[in-house]
């Protein structure tokens, strides 16, 4: 690589590092481990790992010559070698290395791998929007690299980065203890369920923040690239099933909380069983889907999971014509913000089975307890509901667990 070339590299990483904002920062920041010599993170794309990685690199390193932001998406490493650019950064005295959309650039993890190896004292940190090459990629860099996987906002940071309003981060457990002691101290006029509907419909992903009218067609436009683009790199997908692919999603949101007959569902969109199958498992990587499995079962590529989710309600409400089915939205809700931080299994009886503990069923304020009656550990968690009363939690609260 020419000079010429590694000064463009350099004026461009300036220039991303000055553009970046450091008002709104998310709690990742400082929860992740900046000092290990090799960390990546994975995500959806659009949840923010770009901004991330840039807040970081500004607040740390500044304009430090030691230090370069690269996307690996960048035109000049269509016919330049990542390693051929280390090496002079190396020689050069540089000492922290920002890749962002690893994913695109071929043989990503083989050539991070051989510069971790070649170079101890360089620290680099990467990111990939393509969760399904990540997934792959994993085997080759557990041993080096610890990897860290970026939701889009909660509900708590969507309030915090639209409305400046600040909620602490709650534990499961004491939600489930003393739901009301949170309650009760906040202030008279806060009204959380007009905000909880807007973050259903346009919350999860923080480009909202650039314009709420194209919203929508930002969403669509990333959902095309993962399964347009990245599918098509993915092994055994066959480039005729993409549009079958989009008629599933479709049947996927407009269904109550979805139960999958693969049978019919393989008839219905005309992908084979064992392939549709094998779709599910792979748009669950791609941050695309949820697969709620039973407790007993193993997860394995063809195995048929209990339940279908899209992977948020953002994604649902995209998908659907008109209102998505307020069932969905809202077991699409819980299970969206409970799996970061907790295990989350299909239950025989209610709807979710929470770190093989706790029983949730879910539904609106005069929900019953009667598909949970004489079970121990079981709470209704329910929509509209302004206080806790018994076992009946807001379902709000649980949307501050990050």
């Amino acid at each position: 690589m020419d000079k010429a070339k590694l000064e463009k590299l350099r004026l461009w990483s300036n220039e991303r590092i000055d553009r970046t904002e450091l008002g709104y920062q998310r709690d990742e920041l400082k929860e992740y481990d900046w000092d290990l010599r090799l960390m990546g993170i994975k995500g959806a794309r659009g949840v923010g790992k770009t901004t991330l990685l840039l807040q970081h690199l500004k607040q740390q390193h500044g304009f430090d010559e030691k230090a370069i932001y690269l996307s690996l998406d960048d035109i000049l490493f269509t016919e330049n070698r990542l390693v051929d650019f280390v090496e002079h950064f190396h020689r050069e005295g540089g000492q922290y290395l920002f890749l962002d959309e690893v994913h695109k650039y071929p043989d990503w993890a083989i050539e991070i791998k051989n510069i971790y190896d070649t170079y101890p004292g360089l620290q680099m940190v990467f990111t990939g929007s393509s969760m399904l090459e990540i997934h792959k990629a994993n085997a080759d860099m557990s041993r080096r690299a610890i990897m860290y996987h970026l939701q889009g906002l909660s509900f708590r940071q969507f309030l915090q980065l639209k409305y400046n309003i600040d909620l602490p981060v709650l534990a499961l457990e004491d939600i489930l203890a003393k739901p009301n002691g949170f309650i009760g101290g906040l202030p008279n006029d806060f009204r959380p369920y007009p905000l909880f509907r807007e973050y259903l419909a346009t919350g999860y992903y923080p480009f909202f923040m650039e314009g709420e009218k194209w919203f929508y067609d930002r969403l669509s436009a990333t959902i095309r690239v993962v399964i347009e683009s990245d599918f098509l790199f993915f092994q055994n997908i066959n480039i005729r099933n993409i549009r079958k692919i989009y008629q599933l999603l479709l049947v996927i949101a407009t269904s109550p909380p979805f139960k999958p007959n693969i049978t019919k569902l393989s008839e219905r969109t005309g992908i084979a069983r064992n392939t549709l199958v094998q779709y599910l498992y792979y748009l669950e990587q791609a941050a695309v889907l949820s697969l709620l499995q039973s407790p007993r079962k193993g997860i394995t590529l063809l195995q048929k999971p209990e339940k279908v989710f899209l992977e948020n309600t953002n994604l649902l409400y995209s998908f659907s014509p008109g209102q998505p089915d307020i069932g969905t939205a809202r077991e699409t809700f819980l299970y969206n913000q409970l799996k970061s931080k907790h295990k989350i299994n299909y239950a025989e009886k209610g709807d979710f089975l929470i770190d093989g503990k706790y029983i949730f069923e879910i539904g609106g304020s005069t929900k019953s307890r009667k598909q949970i009656a004489g079970i121990d550990n079981a709470y209704i968690i329910a929509d509209q509901l302004d206080y806790a009363v018994g076992n009946k939690i807001p379902i709000w609260l649980f949307g501050l667990i990050y």
